[in-house]
């Protein structure tokens, strides 16, 4: 393997990469408005990353700050054999982890556990709701108790991924929480459902109109635990088709967070793809 130098001019390299992500996001069935979306989103801190390359191919690298760690960012890699050094570069300037953002496969990191997966699919032209379900908005007065049990819900989802410690991910959903739901129940764009079913809530969903061009994002689309094992939490995939028809929106996108097997089972089974998926793990100093 010829040696591996960091590059001054990042042109030649960031022409490529662009093109690459736009390729991968197009490939998963994206709209061009909704992929040049997500390309920004990709290409965010650019201008701080460490770009290497051996003559053949390519590695970008960088450390930020994430909810008190350093964490360490393989951002791309295309030069054979070249994890180990990507990986040595981010331990050396001081990364506690190192995180990986990919699309189409896990690759050379397939020994990376997986943190979370953004997935999607478009929503049914006129999705029906199951029969025996009915869906109605939350009111005002369950937002506090539904938002207090969203919250201790979206912790343990962090710490079973394995990524934060419970201090750190209880820190990382406060800040998410303010950020996405800033005036609370009547944030605009966001909308709030209960499911009913005999008589009963037998779940909740949390969706963001116009999150991205085209798409719907699904916060949470939960099925109370002891409602389980009853087919709803394949009916609340249709509700949440039903509510991204609803918000003028076209495709559902969410996230899931690694360790969660069997709601990954349940999304395949149910057509939502793979968009991207981000793994990390520790770095030895």
């Amino acid at each position: 393997m010829n040696e591996i130098e960091v590059v001054a001019d990042q042109s030649e390299w960031r022409d490529g990469f662009e093109g690459r992500v736009l390729a991968g996001y197009r490939a998963a069935g994206c709209s061009e408005p909704l992929a040049q979306a997500l390309l920004e989103r990709a290409l965010k801190g650019i201008d701080g990353w460490t770009v290497a390359t051996d003559g053949a191919g390519w590695i970008a690298v960088g450390v930020t700050e994430d909810n008190g760690a350093s964490v360490g960012r393989i951002h791309d890699l295309t030069v054979p054999q070249g994890r180990e050094w990507a990986e040595r570069w981010c331990a050396e300037h001081g990364a506690q982890r190192v995180e990986v953002r990919l699309t189409g496969g896990a690759g050379v990191f397939a020994d990376y556990p997986v943190r979370g997966q953004n997935r999607m699919r478009l929503a049914a032209e006129q999705p029906e709701l199951p029969p025996g379900l009915t869906v109605r908005r939350l009111t005002e007065e369950e937002y506090p108790g539904w938002y207090a049990g969203e919250e201790a819900a979206y912790i343990a989802d962090i710490v079973r991924a394995g990524a934060l410690t419970p201090e750190q991910a209880k820190e990382k959903s406060d800040k998410d929480f303010a950020r996405y739901l800033p005036q609370g129940y009547l944030t605009p764009g966001h909308a709030f459902y209960a499911m009913e079913a005999d008589g009963q809530v037998v779940g909740t969903g949390w969706v963001n109109h116009g999150f991205l061009p085209g798409v719907t994002f699904g916060f949470s689309l939960e099925v109370y635990q002891e409602h389980r094992g009853k087919g709803y939490g394949r009916a609340a995939m249709a509700v949440g088709e039903w509510a991204t028809r609803q918000g003028g929106d076209e495709a559902m996108m969410f996230n899931v967070f690694g360790g969660n097997e069997v709601a990954m089972s349940l999304y395949d089974s149910t057509g939502f793809a793979v968009l991207d998926e981000f793994r990390s793990r520790p770095l030895v100093p």
